[in-house]
């Protein structure tokens, strides 16, 4: 999976995290790990550009959790924790839509992985960037 990071100004600064490839256990981390970077840099408010990302896993989905949370300043699942930290994904929804992280153009295969767990309600999903970076 390769991740690139740019910065759109909407009513706040935007940064758009681009994921392009496979999210899964192989790589999640590195995700989780530049949210992270880019949240101590500053950044609050978060675009996932998930239009080239091909596929994504349980541990895909506990990442985008994580950046959630993170932008939430929450604390992060444990990923040593296992099905914790998996279970941990299933309370996303519950606290509403995340104000801080949206995603754009999920390919259909993912947006129906993303429904299945409430992601769907627990994420404002946007088809065009511009409406996505003036949403926040």
């Amino acid at each position: 999976m390769n991740i690139s990071v740019s910065q759109e100004q909407g009513k706040v600064p935007v940064t758009i995290i681009k994921l392009n490839g496979q999210l899964d256990g192989q790589n999640y981390q590195e995700l989780i790990d530049k949210a992270k970077e880019v949240y101590k840099g500053g950044a609050r408010d978060f675009l996932l550009d998930l239009g080239d990302l091909t596929y994504i896993s349980s541990a895909g989905l506990v990442a985008l959790h994580s950046v959630a949370l993170l932008a939430h300043g929450e604390a992060l699942p444990d990923p040593e924790a296992g099905w914790t930290a998996i279970r941990s994904v299933g309370s996303a929804g519950k606290g509403g839509v995340q104000p801080h992280v949206k995603l754009l153009n999920p390919r259909p295969e993912i947006k129906s992985v993303l429904d299945m767990v409430g992601f769907g309600a627990a994420f404002e999903i946007h088809s065009d960037l511009e409406s996505a970076v003036r949403s926040f």
